[in-house]
């Protein structure tokens, strides 16, 4: 057999493996099958307990333990050696994980399945036919199996002290009343229909069928959600309210057991690097005061009096630089936001060479989580082209979207960064699954923390405050850096990180209260944007300095944007064999 036959062999033999691995996956997880667009067990939730999670633990050791007996790296053709060194990463991550498989909040103010549940049937049970909706009323009524899994959970956690801080009770409870505003929760005929079932009802109007069989579906969610729904999230509102009277407010995950091994696990997880607690601190310290220096700029350049302080309270209290609260508002920034988006992708043959086939669409945070959710997020689309890529944008409160801070949102969230980040990831020909649809952090937010720099290297935000909004954004992001350490190591107050953010930062005191009350609840997660851009940054200008003339900013977005997501290291190797190769 040549060397080249062997590879080729090889590299079958493996990417066969990933197949395999990755549809037993899919079997034991139909949330991501719904994702994907796949209807196999289109009726059925995750089995979401602790066991559960362990028993996946033990799946790992074991595949990877028979992935390295069958396959020997050094005969595998390149992208195969990738995919070889990302299989063993992300197995040998998830089994050093064993022994924080319950440091976490299952349920919190920001994410958890309290609103999970919802949104996933709202904006991901997508129903083409009779049997989907069908299959949306059977998972209705398995939600209460699905709470149950979720209070055990809690029981568990709050049992070795992990426990939920005591300021995010209120918000989890508000949420989860207000899932359960509207009929059939509220059933007098005053009250207009619940999110949930006014998206049924849209759903089965849009199939077009015979009324008969259109009523009764929509009687069998009604009752669904009355029978079952509604009395599994009052039983669950009724145990977090028994939590939050023995809650506390220690906030830092150094409350944990082994506190301080679980967060340098955690950072290390999120940033894909070695990077320790104080490194990381000083970093952010470092940036904070490089992009105020930048800011002190801008503000001369406006022509405003007085000091970087002050220039914040104006920005926070001036109107002009919101829109109003109330609708006309909200939609106003709504189309400024598509208009942002839209010219981009008149611009993307300047940045890339490959780019997403998949729609991107900009929509509003549904009511019933907007209170308590991000600012703005993005959600993939369905591989199979059945649903868009969303940008969401979370108009609850006007005050927190500044009108000069929309484009550089725009371009984190939607195009360049997440949509063509993701979309592509999973458009691309030739990488098993688990590349395709894989998640690094710092990878994923670095990148689009970077694509927040790009517009202006292309001469965009020529408006001195999207400029300003721009580097506030930036700011944002590394003083993450020193609140997340701040709080999870330094054993930090909300109070004392919360002052930090305001004193250093343009963001209301509500944004800086929101944004620090999310850290909390996330231990390492804030440090990925700015770690993964910082690298980005660094190896594009490597890169530069390698190659001069014969460097190409479109060859460098494809080296990082078409090998999916990958850790920090990996990205470094692929950055330096493509500079190899132009050489």
């Amino acid at each position: 057999m040549t060397e080249k036959s062997q590879s080729d062999s090889a590299s079958v033999e493996a990417n066969k493996f990933f197949e395999k691995v990755y549809d037993e996956f899919l079997q034991r997880h139909p949330i991501q099958q719904s994702v994907l667009g796949i209807r196999d067990r289109y009726s059925d939730w995750d089995d979401i307990s602790d066991s559960a999670d362990l028993a996946e633990i033990d799946i790992a050791e074991k595949n990877l333990s028979e992935f390295k007996e069958k396959i020997k790296f050094e005969e595998l053709d390149t992208v195969t050696k990738v995919s070889y060194k990302l299989f063993v990463y992300e197995a040998e991550q998830k089994i050093a994980g064993r022994k924080f498989i319950i440091h976490n909040y299952p349920i919190n103010q920001l994410f958890g399945w309290h609103s999970e549940i919802p949104s996933f049937l709202i904006n991901i049970h997508t129903v083409k036919d009779k049997k989907d909706a069908e299959a949306y009323i059977e998972r209705i009524n398995k939600v209460p199996f699905l709470i149950d899994q979720v209070l055990k959970k809690i029981e568990a956690r709050e049992s070795k002290g992990i426990m939920l801080p005591k300021f995010a009770f209120a918000q989890v409870i508000d949420d989860c009343k207000g899932i359960l505003k509207g009929q059939p929760f509220e059933f007098e005929k005053k009250y207009k229909s619940s999110s949930l079932l006014e998206d049924f009802n849209k759903k089965t109007e849009a199939l077009k069928l015979p009324k008969e069989q259109e009523d009764s579906l929509n009687k069998k969610c009604h009752e669904a959600l009355f029978i079952n729904f509604g009395p599994a999230y009052r039983k669950l509102i009724a145990q977090l309210e028994i939590s939050e009277k023995k809650a506390t407010n220690e906030d830092g995950c150094w409350k944990f057991p082994d506190g301080e091994a679980f967060y340098k696990y955690a950072l290390q997880s999120t940033t894909t690097t070695n990077l320790s607690p104080e490194e990381i601190f000083e970093t952010g310290q470092s940036e904070v005061k490089r992009i105020q220096e930048e800011m002190k700029k801008i503000m001369v350049e406006v022509g405003f009096k007085g000091d970087l302080k002050s220039f914040f309270k104006y920005l926070q209290d001036d109107p002009k630089f919101y829109y109003p609260g109330d609708s006309l508002g909200k939609e106003a920034y709504m189309v400024e936001a598509k208009r942002v988006i839209k010219e981009m992708k008149g611009r993307l043959n300047e940045l890339f060479i490959t780019k997403p086939k998949a729609d991107l669409i900009v929509k509003k945070v549904e009511p019933f989580r907007e209170k308590s959710t991000a600012g703005a997020f993005y959600q993939e689309p369905a591989p199979d082209g059945s649903r868009p890529g969303i940008y969401y944008v979370n108009t609850f409160d006007m005050k927190t979207l500044p009108k000069y801070e929309i484009e550089a949102l725009a371009y984190h969230e939607a195009i360049p960064g997440h949509h063509m980040q993701l979309a592509i990831a999973q458009e691309m020909k030739g990488l098993p699954r688990f590349r395709k649809y894989g998640f690094y952090t710092a990878y994923i937010e670095g990148w689009a923390l970077y694509t927040e720099l790009v517009p202006k290297e292309m001469g965009l935000y020529k408006d001195k405050y999207s400029d300003f909004g721009r580097l506030s954004m930036e700011l944002l992001r590394a003083a993450r850096l020193v609140v997340d350490v701040g709080i999870h190591s330094k054993k930090w107050t909300r109070e004392e990180a919360i002052k930090y953010f305001t004193d250093n930062t343009p963001n209301s005191e509500y944004d800086c209260r929101k944004e620090i009350e999310r850290y909390i609840v996330w231990p390492s997660q804030a440090t990925a944007y700015k770690i993964g851009m910082l690298k980005i940054l660094e190896l594009r200008e490597g890169a530069k300095k390698r190659l001069g003339e014969k460097f190409d900013i479109k060859e460098f977005h494809d080296v990082v944007l078409t090998n999916g997501a990958v850790p920090l290291n990996i990205l470094e190797e692929l950055v330096d064999e493509w500079v190899k190769s132009k050489l």
